[in-house]
């Protein structure tokens, strides 16, 4: 029997691709639990993130604006105290929002000390962890170079290890992302060719189901609390380092990676940004086959078993009847090139690392008329956020959230209006490839404009060679986004009109965030009377009687 109070699971894996579920098309990965949410649900099949970069993609997802508009636009870029989140627009609603999992987000600890904000406080906490209160927090990057860990922060899951008996400092590196060699020594995950190994530990205690019984763990603990609540459960895998314990090491090899999607003409005369990222480090070593054949078995192997563990969790709500209640969210902050266009990782804008899963699952009533649909409308992260508020029963306030409610999809109806194009931006100059272009930070920057016949991307800066030229793909004709028209002057009319778009965005009203449109509506003409009457010649024009309290008899002066 269903309950009157509505939940949100809102699950998020890292780095997984939109492309490698059985329910959008995979040929040789079977997802049947993440395809069932989408049976029940709807699939969005043209989702983009706001920035194909882990901390930006986040912000963005957490506060639903554009990456410009939050400001926190790479790894470690901290989002500034004051951006409302989810949490803060739920609370409002009465319902609470809780972390178990990652954000990837950095402290505004400048900010933090000007308000004198203590972490320890309940306002403080808040604030340092995107909104969210805080069940488990473990961003999952626990590498440690010369100069010391890469996240300075607790590990919970190390101490689970420890717990355990797996021994070390980080056992999170040891024993879950390493295997063992031939010769019985370390195989770290961080070197490709040991992506075939088993990683040396019981699988049970390998990270996914680790925080797979954590959220399980927070959902029995709000037993008997008829609070609404949404919980953030976000993993860190199929994430690198890309190892994978037994059984699911070797359950893909070789006959199951598929060739890779790019062409010799990406890199003749390729545009200076898109070159410098295919001779990075990470591009290099995916355009070698070998690589390629280690990685993407253990990648799908870990995809696989974030599919079981969704086995587990929804096994729980069906039988503990959350099922009932709560809507179920499956998405990504971003994608993998796993070698496509000659790149590796994420960060540019082809659809491998941009285009992320989005499947939604409503258990309301009002929902039925949407079970089992794929809506091919353009979407964008940054609309679950105002999706969340109007579950929740709220009104979405439009001057703060920038995205829009996927409600009316859910419930298998068009919206009056919808978007004809979806925007992304990338800001790079944390990179080396800022400094290998030779451009100030303020200039790495890339900004995506995508409708669904083309995609289009302007690199801001300029080389001593003049400003960067556009790129330009033809979806309908070039899904596979192999040939940038850009360079040439054929498309004029379409560059032109990506332009405009883009400068309309650019020109949104996106820092408005105290007042809204009706906020601004009302208080028109509340401060005549207040006693600002500007405009009078005398007081015989006044015909709303906005000036008695300057009418009447002078007052004396006193006798000095």
């Amino acid at each position: 029997m269903a309950r009157s109070r509505k939940n949100i699971l809102f699950i998020m894996f890292d780095q997984l691709r939109f492309d490698y579920l059985s329910c959008t098309g995979h040929p040789h990965l079977h997802t049947p639990h993440m395809d069932s949410i989408a049976e029940k649900g709807v699939r969005f099949s043209r989702c983009y993130v706001q920035s194909p970069i882990c901390g930006s993609s986040r912000m963005s997802f957490y506060t639903g604006r554009y990456a410009s508009s939050h400001g926190a636009q790479w790894n470690g870029f901290p989002l500034k105290v004051g951006e409302h989140t989810i949490g803060d627009h739920l609370r409002k609603l009465g319902m609470n929002s809780y972390l178990v999992g990652k954000t990837h987000m950095r402290v505004d600890e400048e900010g933090m000390e000007r308000l004198g904000l203590e972490r320890e406080s309940l306002i403080g906490a808040r604030v340092s962890e995107c909104g969210f209160d805080v069940y488990t927090r473990d961003d999952g990057l626990w590498a440690e170079g010369p100069d010391g860990f890469y996240d300075e922060n607790r590990s919970p899951y190390n101490e689970y290890l420890k717990s355990k008996g797996y021994e070390g400092e980080n056992p999170w590196h040891d024993y879950a992302n390493a295997g063992v060699d031939e010769n019985g020594d370390l195989a770290s995950g961080w070197f490709f060719k040991h992506a075939e190994k088993a990683a040396n530990i019981d699988e049970p205690d390998s990270e996914t189901p680790w925080l797979t019984r954590e959220v399980i763990n927070f959902i029995e603990s709000r037993k008997g609390n008829e609070e609404p609540w949404l919980c953030h459960a976000s993993y860190i895998k199929p994430h690198w380092p890309y190892i994978v314990p037994e059984p699911y090491h070797n359950m893909y090899g070789g006959n199951h990676v598929p060739a890779a999607v790019r062409h010799p003409d990406e890199r003749e005369n390729a545009h200076p940004v898109y070159e410098t990222f295919m001779n990075n480090a990470v591009g290099k070593a995916f355009q070698r086959d070998e690589v390629r054949e280690a990685v993407i078995p253990a990648y799908m192997g870990l995809i696989k078993q974030c599919d079981d563990q969704m086995g587990h969790l929804f096994d729980y709500l069906e039988k503990s009847g959350r099922m009932d209640d709560t809507m179920i969210v499956i998405t990504s902050d971003h994608g993998d090139y796993l070698g496509d266009h000659w790149l590796g990782e994420k960060a540019l804008f082809h659809d491998p690392s941009a285009k992320i899963p989005l499947i939604i699952y409503d258990p309301s009533k009002e929902a039925d008329g949407g079970r089992g649909t794929v809506c091919d409308e353009l979407v964008e992260s940054i609309d679950l956020a105002a999706t969340f508020v109007e579950f929740a029963g709220g009104d979405v306030p439009d001057h703060i959230i920038e995205g829009h409610s996927l409600m009316p999809y859910l419930r298998g109806e068009q919206p009056e209006t919808w978007r004809d194009y979806a925007m992304s931006e990338y800001d790079y100059s944390g990179t080396p490839m800022c400094e290998w272009l030779g451009l100030k930070p303020r200039d790495a920057r890339l900004f995506m404009v995508t409708d669904k016949h083309w995609k289009f991307i302007h690199a801001e800066g300029e080389t001593e060679d003049g400003p960067f030229r556009p790129l330009l793909f033809d979806l309908q004709n070039d899904p596979d986004e192999l040939h940038d028209l850009g360079a040439g002057s054929s498309h004029a009319a379409i560059i032109e009109l990506m332009y405009d778009r883009l400068g309309k965005w650019g020109r949104r009203l996106s820092q408005r965030t105290t007042i809204s449109e009706q906020g601004i509506i009302n208080m028109r003409g509340k401060s005549m009377r207040k006693g600002i009457t500007m405009g009078f010649y005398k007081a015989s024009e006044d015909k709303n009687n906005v000036t008695v309290k300057y009418r009447g008899k002078a007052p004396k002066r006193p006798n000095l």
